[in-house]
């Protein structure tokens, strides 16, 4: 096939291009503009454009499929003349059900723990040397893509994104996707921009539920009440398998899973990667890993790329970094790192950078998120707010949101930055929790305070 990919250079677009070019497939793309890793990668492959910007005269009859990326804009050269020429236009989830539509699809979908469950199974799937396709939004360990699509495999592991298809498909990913086997972690509410009401949001999930095929199963997470909830509504005729947090406890800051064997010690902590590892233990099973196998194959799981990742250590103090921006992954994240490091003084640091995480209604649902850090501060740019066209976010809005009398606000990158610099780490642990950099910061730095 000859597919040519509108905006190649998005984290998910450009996977997918080297996916079809590993296949096979006459893969060519344009974009405005293409940021590393994805620059290197397309060029490793021979698939960077040789110059940014849109080409109509790309788009010709001779092309099978075009894959439109959500980087593109609805009046963007290139879709505009595959639309006149009366061409195959893909949105990436539907791309990807058109090339796993004879194969038993596996898609892992909720509002936070999707990378980390997706990341579980295909690490227990390589350990035991079991070939698989996929679709993940982190660089794992042991993985040269984070698509992988072939003729043979029998499944497909599918991270179901709850997040628009393209510019000119406002269905969520995960609708169009037809799970035989699917998982739901957890539900809050999220992308605001795009579901204005959190019952618009949840309504998302209900459809997901219902779009899995007829005859097949649903494993849920039942400690998540809208969960349990929008999954025991449905009346499509599927299997609901439930699942909760596994007994463990922590023991000199080393977390042990409770196994039919006994305890077991594990590379990842906290009560949200514990339930998420028993949601990935079910899925494995349903794919045809023994219980065994599983427990022999977890207990080497590091973690997905920028998720609760160990950036530094010395004899007694640490720092991670994570990808939590949400509030309910932010009250996670903090409580699972104090947990871990009872004895320890925790700085917990959250960047405010997402659309929604900077929207002032929304802000009220931070509330207790940074409650278990012995020290929480909050950081955000008030350039970001304004690029973002939202109205401007105060400094009482935030304590105010946070309910935290002590909490440290900053809004100069710089300042910020002395912050951490400043801290005496001794018997501390540091963690920085955003989807962005703080402004500037630069963790390679922040690891030779260690």
């Amino acid at each position: 096939m000859n597919v040519h990919f509108i905006a190649i250079g998005g984290a998910a677009m450009h996977n997918l291009a080297i996916a079809l070019h590993n296949k096979g497939y006459k893969v060519t793309g344009s974009d405005d503009t293409i940021f590393n890793p994805s620059k290197s990668r397309l060029e490793a492959k021979g698939l960077l454009p040789e110059t940014f910007g849109w080409f109509p005269e790309k788009i010709t009859t001779n092309l099978d499929a075009i894959v439109l990326g959500m980087h593109a804009k609805e009046d963007n050269p290139e879709l505009l003349k595959a639309q006149e020429l009366g061409l195959k236009i893909y949105s990436y989830p539907e791309f990807l059900y058109e090339q796993s539509k004879d194969k038993t699809r596996v898609v892992i979908g909720g509002s936070h723990g999707k990378t980390t469950i997706t990341s579980m199974i295909l690490h227990v799937m390589h350990y035991h040397d079991r070939d698989v396709d996929y679709m993940v939004g982190a660089q794992l360990e042991g993985f040269d893509v984070m698509v992988k699509l072939t003729q043979d495999n029998d499944f497909i592991v599918l991270e179901g994104d709850e997040y628009l298809s393209s510019p000119i498909d406002r269905r969520p990913k995960f609708h169009l996707y037809k799970p035989n086997i699917a998982l739901l972690s957890g539900i809050a509410w999220d992308h605001i921009n795009v579901f204005p009401t959190y019952q618009n949001y949840v309504e998302q999930f209900s459809i997901f539920v219902d779009s899995i095929v007829l005859g097949g199963s649903i494993n849920y997470n039942e400690e998540d009440q809208e969960v349990k909830r929008v999954v025991e509504a449905s009346e499509n005729q599927i299997r609901k398998i439930a699942y909760q947090t596994p007994e463990y406890s922590v023991v000199d800051g080393e977390t042990l899973l409770e196994t039919p064997e006994g305890p077991m010690p594990i590379e990842v902590f906290g009560a949200h990667n514990l339930n998420n590892l028993a949601g990935a233990k079910w899925i494995c099973q349903h794919m045809g890993i023994d219980e065994d196998d599983f427990y022999e194959a977890i207990s080497t799981f590091k973690g997905a790329s920028k998720r609760l990742e160990k950036i530094a250590e010395n004899s007694n103090s640490v720092a991670y970094k994570d990808f939590a921006h949400s509030p309910s992954k932010v009250e996670a994240t903090t409580k699972a790192v104090k947990e871990q490091y009872r004895d320890r003084t925790l700085v917990a640091c959250l960047e405010l950078h997402t659309y929604s995480s900077l929207n002032a209604e929304f802000l009220k649902q931070y509330k207790g998120a940074l409650d278990a850090a012995d020290v929480a501060v909050v950081f955000y740019s008030p350039h970001a707010v304004e690029i973002k066209k939202l109205k401007e976010v105060s400094h009482e809005q935030i304590a105010n949101a946070f309910q935290r009398d002590d909490l440290i606000i900053y809004t100069n990158p710089e300042e910020f930055k002395d912050f951490v610099f400043s801290q005496n780490l001794d018997n501390k642990a540091l963690l920085l929790m955003s989807s962005g950099n703080y402004g500037g910061l630069d963790f390679d730095e922040v690891t030779k305070l260690f």
